[in-house]
């Protein structure tokens, strides 16, 4: 494991993805959409790619397109559908819990003249699906709801809200970054995902459109990717990432297992160990994705935590893991009823040991320790 505790945000570049980048990069420099022979090989690498993400997510090749990003990919699926929808209606439903990415698009929708019904959590992040349901409309355009949140691992009751939205004749949107090439997908109309959540480069997003579902660019028209994606694939990077997507979805039974066993020593272990901490999301491991364990501590600060863990050789994410430079509170945890500051994440990569492991669960209560002696505050 090395110390990196941030793999939610990305992982460390997978070694078959590095293998595929350096080959891809001899092979695949030319432009796929030209019939002499190097665009022919090209255009092989970009087909292949596109076929082995599909199989990954459940799709049909020609329903998957390359972003940039899985930021722009979660714009592109909700502003497209909305953009293609606007007879139907425009009104957007989404859970309090999403990424910031899918809330600002959400925004952006409303600023345009559009509508958006926020479904709140439980106190463990997990929307209830007869809640959700309920904020359908005869006017809703798009429902959204990710995988699993990004912040406290909980899983989302995705199969239960679609089936829901396609009686409703909604279709629904899943952000899935936090579990593409971890768990099986299905139930979704429109998908968008980040390669470096799997160990692939920076610079690769899936967007992912079901055959019948209404989707139109909100960008200039562009003959690349099906027209969702403006400009060409940068290819050497989806080569490296689908490299790294088929790599981790061959091991992915036996990593849960063992990331899931990690996970759950930690979870048991920080309140025997650390006074008035809540270790935050589902206590019982099948409603959460096992690489990810959130908590918070009362009288610290979830930065000066990170800081300290840091100068001990541990890398984590504090306050909202998706704002974090902004040093705004987690508005995950403020949807749950949780505690906002002192919030610490762990998220696991492939590589995380036991041994590592036990060091941090040593060197964390000392930590908590000083920051508490230092804020004026007694360790109970």
């Amino acid at each position: 494991m090395s110390g990196y505790l941030d793999a939610a945000t990305a992982m460390p570049l997978h070694p078959a993805a590095r293998a595929a980048l350096e080959a891809a990069l001899d092979d695949g420099w030319a432009d796929p959409g030209r019939l002499y022979r190097e665009g022919r090989r090209a255009r092989l690498l970009l087909d292949g790619a596109r076929e082995a993400v599909a199989e990954a997510i459940g799709a049909r090749p020609d329903e998957v397109s390359f972003t940039a990003s899985g930021t722009l990919a979660n714009h592109l699926a909700v502003l497209g559908a909305l953009a293609a929808r606007r007879r139907f209606g425009r009104h957007l439903v989404v859970s309090a819990v999403e990424h910031s990415t899918l809330l600002a698009a959400a925004a952006h929708h409303e600023g345009d003249g559009g509508e958006t019904t926020t479904v709140g959590v439980d106190a463990t992040g997990r929307v209830d699906p007869a809640s959700y349901v309920a904020a359908l409309r005869a006017d809703t355009a798009l429902a959204s709801l990710q995988s699993a949140n990004h912040e406290v691992a909980t899983l989302q009751p995705v199969a239960e809200v679609a089936a829901l939205c396609r009686e409703r004749g909604v279709p629904l949107h899943v952000d899935a970054a936090q579990t593409v090439g971890r768990l099986p997908l299905h139930d979704w109309d429109l998908l968008s995902a980040s390669a470096r959540k799997w160990g692939g480069p920076t610079g690769v997003g899936v967007l992912a459109v079901r055959t019948g579902v209404r989707w139109r660019s909100p960008l200039p028209e562009d003959e690349h990717e099906s027209g969702r994606f403006p400009g060409p694939a940068p290819l050497p990077l989806v080569v490296a990432a689908t490299a790294a997507l088929r790599a981790r979805t061959s091991t992915h039974a036996d990593d849960s297992a063992r990331l899931a066993a990690i996970s759950q020593r930690i979870r048991d272990e920080l309140p025997r160990r650390i006074p008035d901490v809540d270790v935050l999301g589902p206590a019982e491991a099948a409603g959460r994705v096992p690489h990810i364990v959130a908590f918070s501590c009362l009288y610290v600060a979830g930065e000066a935590l990170a800081t300290e863990l840091d100068r001990a050789g541990f890398s984590v994410s504090s306050g909202s893991s998706c704002s974090s430079s902004a040093l705004t509170p987690s508005h995950v945890l403020a949807a749950m009823g949780a505690l906002t500051h002192g919030n610490v994440r762990l998220s696991l990569t492939d590589e995380a040991d036991a041994a590592d492991v036990e060091r941090l669960l040593d060197v964390l209560p000392p930590i908590v320790a000083e920051l508490r002696s230092r804020a004026g505050a007694a360790d109970l």
